[in-house]
């Protein structure tokens, strides 16, 4: 290859990969705007119909920095859930510092601390909605939130059926959220957070370590013919 004319600087060679820099696009927070530009693509749009072009387009960098960063559409939703979801994988600890006893009570104001937040809130809104409507995005986020959340916090819980207890108080308390944030109902959208924790924190505790309450006996087969 032929050198540099005199006086020039020679080529800085790029990376395997990576797209050209043509702008600023590719300046310190291209990976966060890819980040926020996926989540609001894939709320307004829903899974199927949102695109990494669309993706980047929010972002205004190119669509191949999107796959330098990420990889696949995919790729690119797992992402968005795990940072949008972060700052709840962090309930497992609890498991780790708190006594049995406290557990329902410290998780429950833990969980709706970060909800109550809009810049927590707004974000996990976004990508839970697309979770709901695609069965792949809703697997990708099973996945994530078994990984991240459910697992870690069972494997601390020394309860018999640790996993299935602690699924049981994450949906009591996400189906909480959910009406609380999401439908609006009321009078569960208005209530105040501390009479609300102080309602919630019983089941979930009773989820985590309480006793199985006793099942009731079905009603027994009928009369047979001709009795």
């Amino acid at each position: 290859m032929s050198a540099a004319p005199s006086g020039e600087p020679a080529a800085t060679p790029r990376k395997r990969g990576r797209p050209a820099r043509r702008s600023a696009e590719d300046g310190p927070g291209a990976r966060e705007r890819i980040l926020a530009s996926a989540r609001t693509e894939f709320a307004e749009r829903g899974y199927d119909k949102a695109s990494v072009r669309g993706i980047a387009r929010g972002a205004e960098v190119d669509p191949a920095l999107v796959h330098h960063y990420f990889g696949t559409k995919e790729q690119v939703f797992g992402a968005a859930i795990e940072s949008a979801f972060a700052p709840a994988f962090v309930v497992p600890r609890l498991f780790e510092d708190s006594r049995p006893e406290e557990l329902g009570e410290k998780i429950v104001r833990a969980f709706f601390h970060i909800w109550e937040d809009p810049r927590t809130r707004d974000p996990m809104l976004a990508v839970l909605r697309s979770a709901v409507n695609n069965e792949k995005a809703a697997q990708v986020f099973r996945q994530l939130l078994k990984r991240n959340l459910l697992s870690r916090a069972a494997a601390v819980l020394d309860v018999p059926d640790a996993e299935l207890r602690v699924e049981l108080a994450a949906s009591q308390m996400v189906g909480a959220a959910l009406v609380r944030y999401v439908i609006g109902m009321e009078p569960i959208a208005s209530e105040p957070l501390d009479q609300l924790a102080a309602r919630l924190a019983p089941a979930v505790q009773q989820h985590l370590t309480g006793s199985p309450a006793p099942v009731a006996p079905g009603p027994g087969p009928g009369p047979g013919p001709g009795a």
